[in-house]
């Protein structure tokens, strides 16, 4: 029991292949995602940017704007004109037609801007700069936003407004800064999304592989039984030089149960190949099968009570003999010894009841599931009642169960005498 609990235990562990599966669609998955995240975070970055220079080029007209009105205003006028800073965060200054600064900030902090803040400006006006050296336009050099207008028109001697800030750098630099903080949790999220992902993708293909190897395993447990079995009789036979009754039974039930296994597997790798429909009677297929396991019952001292009538239903031999097979192999191997099994056909009805083991409830809805088992006592391999199932499926056998741990299960097969 420990043994095989600890063999449950390493199922559960990823062997290589499924890490290799694991880690490419993790892989896959990532680098796509991050790619995707990538490019859309780029064009985030590009398209607030683009709009962030458009709200800070506006803002810098804005204040050019609303001080060559008051040039103007204060020219047509005939008032006096004073100059007043716009904003704490943008810069301004006025410049003549020779290029002098009438007001406004000095620009040395901008000396090194290549269109227009080459030349420092001075408090004391002496400079060789002209007009030219500052082209009218709008221009983002060292980290500065600078509009160079001439929407004074001259009045008041202003040939030239510039406004300059560096806003738009700033809010860039944040943008920035905001864009790849929320890449970088969204690929988070997404690695971790991608981890889950991964593992819900593997779970059912670590689940088949358990349970393959399982099965393996208990066909290599099923088959040893009825090999060891023939091998010990032969090799008796040949020591005696003679075979006598009780070898030939040995002999006769292990062929019959490497025949069971063999039929089994063999319904498993063709179940979708297409047999022959035919009007089978029904009483006869049965008792042959219960013939065929009269060896078996009678090893374990197991009395096969029968009560079978005449019934005819349209289904391949083959499929109704597996059927009942399995049915009536699946009662003795999970009876005692000494028990009686009824087996019944009336009516198109068939029963078969044993007083075995029984099976719990919660098991009842897991015992038609290829692989599965209700119990690992008697040995078996979990796909007897699985064909049974797919059997009755197939040729619209209704199928019934009742049973209880400890005292016996029951299972009724209903044959539509539409079939007949």
């Amino acid at each position: 029991m420990r043994r095989s609990r600890h063999r449950e235990d390493l199922g559960t562990v990823m062997n290589e292949l499924e890490k290799r599966s694991f880690y490419s669609f993790l892989g896959l998955y990532l680098l796509s995602s991050f790619l995707l995240i990538s490019l859309v975070g780029y064009w985030y970055f590009i398209s607030q940017e683009r709009a962030l220079q458009s709200k800070v080029h506006a803002k810098l007209e804005h204040v050019i704007d609303k001080e060559a009105s008051r040039i103007i205003s204060a020219q047509m006028e005939g008032k006096p004109y004073a100059f007043y800073p716009p904003m704490e965060d943008i810069d301004m200054t006025l410049l003549d037609k020779r290029g002098m600064r009438i007001s406004g900030a000095h620009l040395s902090k901008m000396q090194d801007h290549p269109f227009c803040m080459a030349m420092r400006m001075k408090h004391d006006k002496e400079s060789n700069s002209t007009l030219e050296q500052y082209p009218l336009g709008y221009y983002n050099e060292n980290g500065y936003s600078v509009l160079i207008s001439d929407a004074s028109k001259g009045h008041m001697g202003v040939a030239r407004i510039i406004a300059s800030t560096k806003m738009l750098s700033e809010s860039i630099a944040a943008l920035r800064k905001s864009v790849m903080w929320g890449v970088l949790l969204v690929m988070l999220a997404v690695t971790v999304i991608a981890w889950m992902l991964s593992g819900i993708f593997m779970h059912p293909v670590r689940e088949r592989r358990i349970q393959i190897e399982r099965f393996i395993n208990d066909v290599t447990h099923e088959l040893n039984t009825p090999i060891t079995s023939l091998s010990m009789s032969a090799e008796q036979a040949l020591s005696l030089g003679t075979c006598s009754q009780k070898c030939l039974n040995h002999i006769s039930i292990s062929t019959r149960q490497l025949y069971d296994i063999y039929r089994s597997l063999t319904y498993l790798s063709f179940a979708g190949a297409a047999e022959q429909v035919e009007v089978v009677e029904v009483g006869e297929v049965l008792r042959k099968s219960v013939t065929y396991y009269q060896p078996l019952s009678q090893i374990k001292r197991i009395t096969l009570e029968t009560e079978i009538d005449h019934s005819l239903y349209m289904i391949p031999t083959q499929q109704l003999s597996l059927l009942f097979g399995n049915l009536i192999g699946n009662a003795i191997k999970y009876s005692p010894a000494g028990s009686v099994i009824k087996i019944s056909l009336k009516d198109g009805l068939f029963i078969i009841e044993d007083q075995g083991i029984g099976i719990a409830a919660d098991e009842q809805t897991k015992i038609y599931q290829r692989f599965a088992r209700a119990t690992r006592q008697s040995g078996g391999f979990g796909i007897g009642l699985s064909i049974v199932k797919s059997i009755c499926d197939q040729y619209g056998i209704d199928i019934g169960l009742d049973s209880e741990p400890g005292r016996g299960t029951t299972f009724r097969l209903f044959f539509d005498h539409k079939n007949d």
